[in-house]
This record gives C-alpha cells, structure tokens and sequence, in this order.
C-alpha cells in the first residue's frame, strides 16, 4: 500500500486482509478521526482567540474614544459656560441661550452631547414634536399637532405615565436628504437620552402607523411646503388663509391640502375650503353620513386649535356653494365621481413573515434567514442578538434589540432596517418599529405562536399577554357589582352570574332535541348544542350559545348554524348570538350550570345508542376561571398535560385519583368531586410531589410539565375594526388610537376583538352585503392570525342591544346615543 496523508490509505494491489492489517486499517482511521477533531478545535480556538483580540481592540478604542470625548466636552462646556457669560454682558442672555443650545453633561467617567430640548423630553406624560429646521430642533406648539409640512421632517415623543417611550420620526414625501437624515441622528440621540429602552418608529407620509395615527383622533392634516419655503409652526389667528383640504379615510382621517380650485374636488369625498374667517365643510353627494360626520371633526379641530376659535363654521352641499366659495374658485364646473379608497387593507393580507438574525461579526452588519415563514417560537429571539421581523408583503418591518446584543447592533437599528428595506427592493412607505426587549408591540408579538411575557402563566386554550407599554388594567371580578361596573363585566365576559333561565337542545337530524336538564353541563366533542339563557337587567335580554365540538360532523355544523339564526329570528332577532368552539368556553357560558362544572368530553355523543365507549383512562383538566366558575375538560391521558396551578382527575381501570397542584384552589377541588361521581369509583386524594408510583404508571410514566406558580392574569389591549364594501370589495380597517362609541360607525359591521372572543357589532345602516360578509371576515381573521390562534368564540350583537361584555370596552358608554342623529349633534357645534 501506499500512503497519501499520514492518516489515509490506499490499496495498490490485492492484500491478504489478515488480522494484523485490519488493525491497522483501523488505527489509521482513529489517527485520522482524531488529526480532524484537533483540527476543528485549533480552528475554533483560533476563531475565539480573534474574537477576543477583536473585542479588546474595540474596548480600548472605545476607551481612547471616551477619554477624547471626555476631554473635548469639557473643554467645550468651560468654553460654552465662559462664552456665554461674555455674550450675556454685552448683548443680553439672547446669544447666551443660542449658544447653550447643545447642553454636555459629564461626570467622572462619563460624557453625553444632548440637544437642549431634550431636558424636558419624558418627564410628563403626553405627546411632544419636535420639526426639524436647518438641522436643528424646533418644538411645535401644541395647539398645531396634527399638522405637517410635507417638506419637513419630525420627531415626535409620545410618554405613558408607566412610562415608557414611543419615538416616532416622521418623513414628509417632499422632505430633503439632509433633514431626514437629521431627523434619524436626533431620534437616536432622544433613544440614548431615554436609556435605550423607547420603541422607535419610521413613518413615512399617507402610510404612518396605526399607533401614530392614534394620537390624533381628529385627524392629521398635511401642509404643502416645509422649512425651505418659508413655512412656518406658529399660532396667528391669521385670518387671511386660503386653501383646500382634501379628507381621505372613514377611520384613520388625512387632510391633504391641494390646489385651491375646482379640479381638486370629487363627489366621493369631503373637502374643507378655509378662508380664514370662515371655512367651509363641503361634502360630495356620494360621501356617506359616517365620513361627514368624521370631516366635521376636522374642520372644528382647525377652528378650536389653528384660529382659537375665532372663525365661523359652514356645511355645504353638493351642488349648494354659497356665494363666498363661488367668488373664490369660480364658476362651478361638473365636478368628478368619487374613486374607490384604496388605503383599506384586508386583514388577510397581514400574515405571512420571515424571520432574520443580525450580526456585525464580519465587520459590516449582515442579515441571516432564522425561519421563512411565520408563526414563530419565541426561542427563536437570543438574548445576545438583534432580529428583524420581515413583514414587507404588508409594508411593515419590526427589528428587535436583544438586552445582551452589542452596542453597535443596538445603536445601528433603525439604520440596519432602512438597509434592510432597500437590500429587499421594499416600497419607500414601507413602516419600520424597533423596539428593545420588554417593550415588544401587538403587531410584533402577533407573530409568534408561544409568546408568554415575563410572569404569565397559560392555562388550557387560554393565552393572556401583555408588556409594559399599552397595558390595560386588570379589574377582579365582583358578581354583586355586575351590572354596575361595565368594565368588570367586559373583562371577565359576565353579563350576569348565571342564575337566569337556561334551555339546552342537542342538533340531531337536522332539528332540536331538548336535553334532559339534569344533564345539563355535560357536553361531547361529537355533538353540537344550542343554548337559550335568559335574563332580566331593566329588560328580559337573551344570549344563543351554539357549542360546536371537535368531533361533530360537517352536517350537524351546518344544521347548528341554520338553527341558530332560526331561533334568533323567532324571538326578533333580539339575542345576541355567540358561536363557542370546544375547549374556547367563555366564562359566562361556564357559569350556568347551579354550582356544577361544566365538563368536556373529548369525543363521543350524549344521544341514546350512539354513545361511543371512552379510553380505559381518562384524564380531566379542572379549573376555575377569574369569574369563579369551573370547566372540567377531557385531556390526552399523559404527564404532559398536568399543571402546577390546577386540580386533575385520572380514571383508569383499577384506580381513581384526584391530583392537585401546588397553586390550585378549594374550588377547583370542589368541583372535582363532581367528575369523579360522573366517571364513578372511590378517588385518592395525591398531592403535587408525593405521587405514588401507580399514578405516574397510569399516565404512561414522569414528563416535564407546566411548573410556573405564577398565576397572574393579565389583559391584551382590544382593538376594533370597521368592515366595510364602501369602496366596492369587502375590507376591514382597524380604528387607530383609544377608540370610543362615536368610532362604532352606524353603516358598517364593526369586529372588536378583545383577544379571548369577537364580537361582530351591526350597525343599524349597515347593507346586507356588510351583513352577510362579515361573518365570514370574523372567521378569516381568526384564522390568518399569525400566532396560530383559532376557535375563539365569535360574538354577534346589533346596534342598540349591546351587553354590558361589548359596553365595558368603551369608556363612558351612553345607551341614548343614537337615540339622536350624531350628525345633528356635531352640527351644532358649528
């Protein structure tokens, strides 16, 4: 033989293969095996070794840097100090101020360069802009947020009073290089002002987020021109304006100015033509109630903030100008049909997205796929990395700054996304939000199937998440104040406790068949139920329960929908209807049954005959919901499954045990019992940590299960959307900001959804296309949501017969509202 490498060979003739030279081959390949693996360890050790010098390098550049930049700031603060007390003794504190317009603020070991205007920033709650004017800063006055120049470029800081920070930098479609590169620095600044810890948007002109478009809920109103032309932010009572305001949008409101003359208008939308002392709301003959009433928002905010209050307010009609608009733009022409509004987004489209890790290791920032497609596993995020969450197919990327991630990575984020967006060929008006850990957004956490925040615990089919921005206040549940406290009820699903009339009906052939009412509690995930209950508040009022199990045929799907809508026409189509998926049991639902649990069987079929025989062990999941009603469900017999928080009872064929966990409760031990006389023979009490051994042998053997103690509950903040065919094809448009009973508009079905149900609301103008699509809408959007959430109960309620479960979600609901036309009312504000 010959050798090639010390360690690889090659057979040149035919060898005897005695014993001596089998040995040797097999020597040779263990030099070999071994020669590879101190390759692979001297090349990773050298890759450390690089990593670390690279590491130091940078530590002591950054140290050089910093004793620099120490240095120079405080020669430049004695130097700002000592100028500025010249300039105040010979020209008055005006140069003075000028000069200290960039504060440095140094301690012993530490400088940092802030603008002056930063001193102020976060310390109260609320909104502050800023407008970018020949690279500086400029605050805008408050009574003119909303307006921007489309020429400009802006920051905006908006403070809860946790507090936490949401930075926005917005860029107008005409706005310079220079500015919005100015903009991006001075966001950034404002990022390493408030500790790093802001969320930080880009918003870009006619596609700003839905957060952005919150904190103005009467509209923001675009101004041609900027800085380079003049224009300036300042409160003049200046009664010899002229313009035309073009308003696009039923939920998010944008008032563009455009060209004073008649070619600008169109029958489809509202227009204000302001004169200065009086302005003009004009709306088109194809415009509809809802977007007048939203126009005359609009034109008041202009009178209240931009004119103090001090011009007078005109509706016009189509075809009705009176002769002050007349004398301005002319003779009036036929004016254009109105087009469709193609800013509506279907919420279908919203929820596909890849996943990519970014890392500076080779010198220049660089993204790698982490995942294609969404949902994600929230073990995918490394404490150590930063991420960008690709949602470009819906104009959206996020970028996510892991605590632990190195400070170029954090500092380049916003930067990296932009690069990112024109790596990827993505429209200018793509939206970028970068958030740190802790502070990740809905829209973020949306995509992911397993987010659990920091101290939250999820029981079965229940999914509660929340940050420490947008939080909503969790509200004990109190039955003896239900009707009284609206948020209460809202939160907790109770529209009472459960004591009125309950019928039960199991879909059978087609028809209703009553259930027995002693077994009424008890439901299979073969069949399908229609619940009536009934009560009485000032009114009797009714709630239809269809409850579909997992196992019931397409057939008897269909034929408890059919009969649903049956029975609701039979009483008036008064009820509200809930549709509740098995496993997805709101609490109300769970309350009805005197004391007893509701319990849920996995499979099988409570009519006569057709009773499937159960496992030989069978394992119930107990617990007591925030409202103290218990649901006892059917759950696969396995270690697995158990929880620290809850109670368990395990039916096998020579033995019954009832577990409980560390943090379960009296009640849920209570409502045990009920199981066990159910499922029959006489029960062992285990408790958590002393199982016998016969018990983990009936459950298949030990496995890791749910072992968090923590059993705080928290809320996800509701969002509401209108759907609406206005435009010509059914769509859904989320309401931005806090939203309030006036943005229910009374012509669309409007879907709120509080994460654990939807409610579809019907508006009394809605049209039957609206009607009929909606429901469909509701189920897609459940559906497409990219965490994987699915079966939450769809709760369907027309306008003027809302539950106290839909009314606790807006502040201040006033049952008498439309009682009187909302356009009448806000016209006599004018």
């Amino acid at each position: 033989m010959t050798l090639q490498h010390p360690f690889s060979i090659r057979f040149v003739q035919h060898v005897p293969l005695t014993k001596e030279l089998l040995k040797s081959v097999e020597a040779a390949r263990t030099r070999y095996h071994d020669y590879l693996t101190e390759e692979r360890r001297k090349k990773e050790l050298e890759a450390k070794a690089r990593k670390r010098k690279a590491a130091e390098d940078d530590l002591e550049e950054l140290r050089k840097r910093k004793k620099t930049i120490l240095e120079v700031s405080q020669g430049l603060a004695r130097e700002a100090d000592k100028t500025a007390e010249e300039a105040e003794a010979k020209s008055g504190t005006k140069m003075a101020k000028l000069i200290s317009k960039f504060r440095v603020t140094t301690t012993a070991n530490t400088a940092m360069v802030s603008h002056k205007e930063f001193q102020n920033a976060g310390k109260e709650a609320g909104l502050q802009i800023w407008r970018i004017e020949n690279l500086d800063l400029k605050p805008v006055p408050k009574p003119l947020f909303g307006n921007f120049y489309t020429g400009d470029a802006y920051i905006l800081l908006y403070t809860t009073s946790a507090p936490s920070y949401y930075i926005h930098m917005w860029i107008g479609n005409e706005c310079s290089q220079d500015e919005s590169g100015a903009a991006a620095i001075f966001a950034t600044q404002l990022d390493d002002f408030l500790g790093g810890g802001p969320l930080q948007f880009r918003e870009v002109q006619n596609n700003e987020s839905i957060t952005f478009l919150g904190y103005f809920k009467s509209g923001i109103k675009y101004k041609q021109g900027g800085v380079a032309s003049g224009f300036q932010h300042v409160v003049t009572n200046d009664m010899s304006v002229k313009r035309l305001l073009h308003l696009k949008g039923r939920r998010a409101i944008r008032a563009t100015e455009v060209d004073l003359s008649w070619a600008s208008f169109n029958k489809g939308d509202c227009f204000i033509v302001d004169l200065g002392k009086d302005i003009y709301h004009w709306c088109g003959s194809e415009c509809n109630r809802f977007e007048r009433l939203k126009g005359s928002q609009v034109a008041i905010d202009i009178r209240d903030n931009e004119r103090n209050g001090r011009a007078k307010l005109h509706m016009v009609e189509d075809g009705a100008e009176p002769q002050e608009i007349i004398a301005e733009l002319g003779p009036r022409p036929t004016i254009a049909a109105g087009s469709p509004d193609d800013e509506a987004v279907d919420t279908s489209n919203k929820k596909k997205a890849a996943l990519y890790m970014i890392s500076d290791a080779s010198g220049s920032m660089k993204s790698s796929v982490v995942a294609q497609s969404s949902p994600f596993k929230q073990e995918m995020l490394s404490h150590d990395e930063c991420y960008i969450v690709d949602n470009g197919a819906d104009n959206k990327v996020f970028l996510w700054k892991g605590p632990n991630a190195n400070t170029a990575e954090r500092r380049a984020a916003m930067k990296t996304a932009e690069q990112f967006i024109k790596d990827k060929n993505y429209s200018k008006l793509t939206q970028i939000q970068v958030m740190p850990a802790g502070g990740e957004t809905t829209l973020f956490k949306q995509f992911f199937s397993n987010w659990k925040d920091k101290d939250q615990t999820m029981g079965p089919s229940k999914a509660y998440t929340i940050g420490r921005i947008a939080q909503v206040e969790q509200i004990p549940f109190d039955a003896s104040s239900l009707h009284s406290n609206k948020a209460m009820a809202a939160q907790h699903g109770m529209v009472d406790d459960g004591s009125g009339k309950v019928e039960i009906w199991r879909v059978e052939g087609g028809a209703k068949v009553p259930l027995e009412p002693s077994t009424y509690g008890q439901f299979f995930g073969g069949d399908c139920y229609i619940i009536l209950y009934s009560y009485k508040v000032t009114r009797e009022q009714h709630i239809i329960y269809t409850w579909q199990g997992l196992k019931c045929t397409q057939d008897e799907l269909a034929a408890s929908a059919f009969l649903t809508v049956k029975l609701d026409d039979s009483m008036g189509g008064a009820p509200v209807q809930v549709r509740v998926t098995q496993g997805q049991e709101p609490p109300h639902l769970m309350s009805l049954f005197r004391g007893k649990p509701m319990i849920i069987h996995s499979g099988g079929t409570s009519r006569k005959g057709g009773q499937t025989k159960a496992g030989s062990t069978r394992l119930f999941h107990i617990r007591q919901s925030s409202t103290n009603a218990t649901r006892a469900v059917e759950v696969e017999p396995s270690a697995s499954y158990l929880n620290t928080n809850d109670v368990f009872v395990l039916k096998s064929p020579d033995s019954t045990f009832v577990w409980r966990g560390v943090g379960a409760t009296e009640e849920e031990l209570t409502a045990a019992k009920h199981v066990v006389s159910f499922l029959g023979g006489s029960p062992t009490n285990v408790s958590e940590g002393k199982e016998p051994a016969g018990f983990w042998s009936a459950l298949g053997g030990k496995k890791d299960y749910q072992t968090s103690k923590s059993l705080q509950k928290t809320v996800k903040p509701p969002r509401l959307f209108g759907c609406s065919n206005k435009t010509g094809r059914l769509v859904a448009e989320e309401v931005p900001g806090d939203f309030t009973q006036s943005d229910l508009a009374t012509d669309d079905v409007m879907l709120l959804d509080t994460w654990d149900q939807i409610f579809l609301w019907i508006g009394n103008e809605a049209n039957d296309v609206e009607k009929k699509g909606a429901p469909q809408i509701a189920k897609e959007y459940v559906e497409c949501d990219p965490s994987g959430r699915s079966g939450v109960p769809i709760i369907t309620i027309k306008q003027g017969s809302e539950p106290p479960t839909f009314t606790g979600w807006f502040q201040a609901w006033d049952p008498k509202m439309w009682e009187t036309d909302p356009l009448d009312r806000i016209r006599a504000r004018f």
